[in-house]
């Protein structure tokens, strides 16, 4: 009866039909076996290595590659998951099941462990999810602000902290795999994904990225609440040259076009750093390096990141990315094996990948050597992990879900976040009895427009996507009760009067100007600019306000100079996550300004590939490290 239960709730999962009660998780303390009894590789009194070698001996070469075969959740039959013996499975941007709970989503997890757990060798899937600013895909999570705003913050300790909290939320839904931090030095804010690398500065990512590392992955990796880390994209994601790419966008994608020296001097640097912290998961990146595509690269991915920087865990390709490298997808997976990518996030056509690696083996073209290789690679973080005694998710960590402890942690990341960039005339702080404050823009009351991309979905989206706190809230929560507040998305205050019939000047307006979320080569940008609907807020106003102050919502430095001579204050706010009262902590003084910039701040944008960072002096409107306070 229970083999049919569990069948029905994995077909019901498969389809986006969730139960409405979810599979309760078992007692995470597993139940002592005699050690005589069991296989080697089952006996965690045993070293890792030892139980590796067991293993592996008992494997067949299907089962060897089904364990290199990583797919998207929403693609699987369930049932391939024990007969294939896959290794991992993996939600995309958006991949939540219908009912976007933590409940349901341990219970759908938990759903797919059992069927990987009535495979012939019992093996347990590895599960993964782009946790990259907090647990983002699932509704109720706290939302950390992007890695760019975390670069302004440029605190560790607060880093640290932001892994364990993203480590234990992510885990509280049976997840034990991240697909971050992102250690991409982002050189050219054009690239969509510049938010998620914290800085320009090689030190900087590398020090953050080493903290986060700490926190998600915790003392013990093989902890209930600990997560595995992955490190991306490696490497030189960040700085590939604009119109490079391959893949229709712009930058994203596209090709890193340096000299090795300078690869080494500024993309590979944290890498020994993350390996050091104990990271066993690296990402590969989709790019190229002198037009060779990363995922083929056997001299970075073998001869440096393995034989030089010492690295032993798993290379995992990233979302059908070992497609992009030949036209001729058997040669494509050849050469990306044989480069020294472990396992392959193939999405889609799973069993067609793994029809094409036994052909490759029956061919000589890739060696058995290889094969074990890399299962060894991937079996040994298994074990770490802790997943062969405790493969399903503990119930105990789902309180902890956007708990008030985590989401004050991330107002406190909000507020060391902020850079102040104009203070004309000492405008800032407020006060909090200002007689009248006009806020304007959809991005003060937007938790959307507050957490930009990989949040809820791939893209993000606008709206009340999930429970937060937004500016404008955060603002009426610190106002004086007689301050007179006034909030128009578009800055229209026209009937907004005085007593004598004539339209009210506020003492202060705000404008919460921002960027539409975007994720990975959608938000490529060739203007760096924001859309005119949203500098038409500011004019009308501007027009209303003695003051101006302008708090800008954005996933990178924009160019903003006519903005800066129409205000009298700004605000860099990046996207701060679900806690937007922490914007207004800073605002009125409760808390200083201490972020500052994290990468150059252009005041125009130069044609063609670009360094940022080494922009001519006639093209900086702030210096990386700069602030206002």
């Amino acid at each position: 009866m229970k083999k049919i239960f569990l069948l029905l709730l994995l077909l019901s999962v498969a389809c986006g039909n969730e139960p409405a009660l979810p599979t309760a998780a078992p007692d995470p303390t597993p139940t002592a076996v005699p050690t005589s009894s069991i296989p080697a590789y089952q006996n965690p009194a045993l070293p890792t290595a030892e139980r590796v070698d067991d293993l592996l001996g008992r494997m067949t070469l299907a089962e060897k590659l089904g364990q290199m075969t990583l797919v998207e959740k929403g693609s699987i039959t369930p049932t391939d998951i024990s007969t294939l013996g896959l290794g991992g499975l993996l939600s995309g941007g958006g991949g939540s099941p219908t009912q976007n709970t933590a409940e349901a989503w341990l219970a759908m997890v938990n759903g797919f462990q059992e069927e990987a757990l009535q495979s012939r060798l019992g093996i347990p899937l590895i599960y993964g999810v782009d946790a990259v600013h907090g647990h983002g895909n699932l509704r109720g999570a706290t939302i950390f602000p992007h890695n760019i705003g975390l670069g302004a913050a440029n605190n560790p300790t607060l880093m640290e902290a932001i892994g364990r909290a993203t480590a234990v939320e992510t885990a509280a839904t049976g997840i034990r795999w991240n697909y971050g931090p992102a250690v991409s030095i982002a050189r050219d804010p054009r690239w969509g994904r510049t938010y998620e690398s914290y800085s320009e500065d090689p030190e900087r990512v590398s020090t953050l990225a080493s903290a986060y590392v700490r926190g998600l992955q915790g003392a013990d990796l093989s902890a209930a609440d600990s997560v595995l880390a992955t490190p991306k994209h490696f490497v030189g994601d960040g700085g590939t040259a604009w119109g490079s790419s391959h893949g229709g966008y712009q930058i994203d994608q596209g090709d890193t076009q340096v000299d090795e020296a300078t690869l080494r001097a500024i993309h590979l640097v944290p890498y020994p750093r993350v390996i050091a912290e104990g990271a066993q998961s690296i990402m590969v990146s989709f790019s190229r390096w002198n037009d060779a595509y990363m995922h083929g690269n056997q001299y970075l991915l073998t001869d440096v990141l393995r034989d030089e920087f010492g690295f032993r865990g798993f290379i995992v390709s990233d979302w059908q990315a070992i497609n992009q490298i030949n036209p001729d997808f058997y040669a494509a997976v050849v050469q990306s094996i044989n480069a020294g990518v472990d396992m392959n996030m193939v999405p889609y056509d799973y069993k067609g990948f793994i029809t094409v690696m036994e052909t490759a083996v029956a061919n000589g073209d890739i060696t058995m050597e290889r094969i074990d290789a890399a299962v060894r690679h991937i079996l040994t973080v298994k074990f770490e992990l802790g997943l062969f005694e405790r493969p399903l998710g503990d119930d105990s960590l789902l309180a902890q879900v956007g708990s008030a402890e985590h989401r004050a942690l991330a107002r406190e990341a909000v507020q060391q976040s902020l850079v102040l960039l104009q203070n004309n005339g000492g405008v800032l702080p407020l006060a909090a009895d200002t007689p009248t404050i006009f806020v304007a823009g959809a991005g003060a009351d937007d938790i959307g427009l507050q957490s930009g991309g990989w949040t809820i979905q791939w893209q993000g989206k606008t709206g009340n996507i999930t429970p937060g706190t937004t500016i404008l809230e955060g603002i009426e929560a610190l106002v004086s009760p007689e301050t007179n507040l006034r909030y128009n998305a578009f800055g229209n205050f026209e009937r907004v009067t005085d007593d004598s019939g004539q339209p009210l000047i506020a003492d202060v307006g705000i404008a919460v100007l921002s960027e539409q979320p975007y994720a990975e080569g959608v938000g490529d940008s060739a203007t760096l600019t924001l859309s005119e609907s949203e500098t038409a807020v500011l004019a009308r106003l501007q027009s209303q306000s003695k003051v101006v102050i302008v708090v800008l919502l954005s996933g990178r430095p924009l160019i903003i100079n006519d903005l800066l001579a129409q205000t009298d204050a700004f605000v860099a706010a990046w996207l701060p996550g679900t806690e937007g009262n922490g914007v207004a902590d800073v605002l009125f003084g409760d808390v200083p300004f201490t972020g500052t910039l994290p990468s150059t701040w252009p005041s125009a944008v130069p044609t063609g590939a670009a360094d940022f960072a080494t922009l001519p002096a006639n093209m900086v409107l702030f210096p990386r490290g700069f602030s206002a306070k």
